[in-house]
């Protein structure tokens, strides 16, 4: 006689093993979700994919968008497929920021341009009129407005974009927010003479030039509750934007010699600072002290050149970025683009050589929730993998 069958598992059993397969690594999910209905239906449940989040905390880095010749794109640094990038062939378009599951990119067309909000994994796109004000160089940043979001799973739902520039006629910086729920802009705000750091800044920076303008660096900035963090041209000086109160402030860097840098939000949800200078990396994080004030404290410094390749050693390793909450840090060389864990100090390569500036990771979880064409052709991909 054929020995009996072997007992079936309870989905809730089987929930608590898929719950445990690593994030990083979104294929498995979707294998998993190939194997029967009673698994596709525990897997496309959305009481699972919120335990999922929860259980695994902050999101994986499932790739990184940048600017880098001959077009921008995105790059994925796990097994799943790209995503198609929204650009086309009568548009040129400059991603700006990656947060909270979203992509915000400047759509620069033959008849004008304008802001989209993209989320790769839903495919959702909405279409963000530019800012009422002149800009000669900007940034800008993109973040979920939802009230007590956790940002672990932020798919839909409203978020605002803020908007900092420098216009080529009164040289000064302004900063405006958008807000998906009311479709406006808020009135332009500047930095003026009021601000006792801003004229110190241009002192700093007139007295090493003659001219001189307060470019807003084109790179990614920090977000941190309703507060928002840039940097300028000379000096890496920080902009700070209060959304409440739509207004701007600066605040020194721990550092004027290093050029690449790279705001970051740290593990205690303070703002830091990276930087490489002479093969080092340094970071820093701003701190209250006992005193109630507000200062810099060097939390670690990292040798690049022990742990980072390069081909030309007159190429010295530069910081270009960092992903939140896993603690990684880009770092680009003449011989490619790479992640260091600061947890685990491993060091992995993810892109070849290139143009690297601001490198804009995208953070989210992957999970066959949907039958929007990304994940129908991420599960063709998978099927065939």
């Amino acid at each position: 006689m054929a020995p009996p069958p072997p007992p079936e598992l309870m989905d809730e059993l089987i929930g608590e093993i898929l719950l445990r397969l690593p994030p990083y690594e979104p294929e498995h999910l979707f294998r998993a979700a190939l194997v029967c209905k009673p698994w596709l239906r525990i897997l496309c449940d959305p009481a699972f994919r919120r335990r999922y989040c929860v259980f695994h905390g902050a999101p994986p880095l499932l790739g990184l968008l940048h600017g880098a010749p001959p077009a921008a794109r995105f790059a994925s640094t796990t097994s799943m497929p790209d995503f198609p990038h929204p650009g086309s062939d009568n548009c040129r378009a400059r991603p700006l920021d990656c947060r909270h599951g979203r992509v915000l990119i400047h759509m620069l067309k033959d008849d004008g341009a304008d802001l989209l909000v993209w989320d790769p994994v839903t495919g959702d796109r909405h279409d963000v009129p530019e800012p009422d004000m002149d800009w000669l160089i900007y940034t800008a940043a993109v973040f979920c407005a939802a009230d007590g979001c956790d940002h672990l799973d932020c798919h839909g739902g409203p978020f605002r974009v803020v908007f900092v520039a420098t216009d080529d006629r009164e040289e000064i910086v302004k900063a405006s927010a958008y807000s998906s729920e009311t479709g406006a802009w808020t009135a332009p705000v500047s930095l003026d003479d009021s601000c006792e750091c801003y004229v110190q800044h241009k002192r700093d920076a007139l007295a090493a030039r003659p001219w001189y303008t307060p470019y807003v660096q084109p790179r990614r900035g920090a977000a941190i509750g309703d507060e928002i963090y840039f940097t300028l041209r000379w000096g890496n000086d920080i902009i700070m934007y209060n959304l409440p109160n739509n207004c701007l402030s600066m605040i020194s860097p721990p550092s004027h010699n290093a050029y690449e840098i790279a705001l970051m939000v740290m593990d205690d949800s303070s703002l830091g600072f990276a930087s490489s200078e002479s093969s080092s990396l340094y970071l820093w994080s701003r701190e209250v002290n006992p005193k109630g004030a507000a200062e810099w404290v060097q939390r670690r410094v990292i040798e690049l050149e022990t742990i980072i390749p390069v081909v030309n050693p007159s190429h010295e390793p530069f910081v270009v970025g960092s992903a939140e909450g896993v603690g990684v840090i880009f770092i680009s060389t003449d011989a490619g683009l790479f992640t260091i864990d600061l947890k685990s100090g491993r060091v992995r390569k993810v892109d070849e050589p290139g143009v690297y500036f601001s490198v804009l990771p995208y953070m989210s979880f992957y999970t066959p929730v949907g039958t929007n064409s990304s994940q129908s052709a991420a599960v063709g991909f998978f099927q065939s993998y």
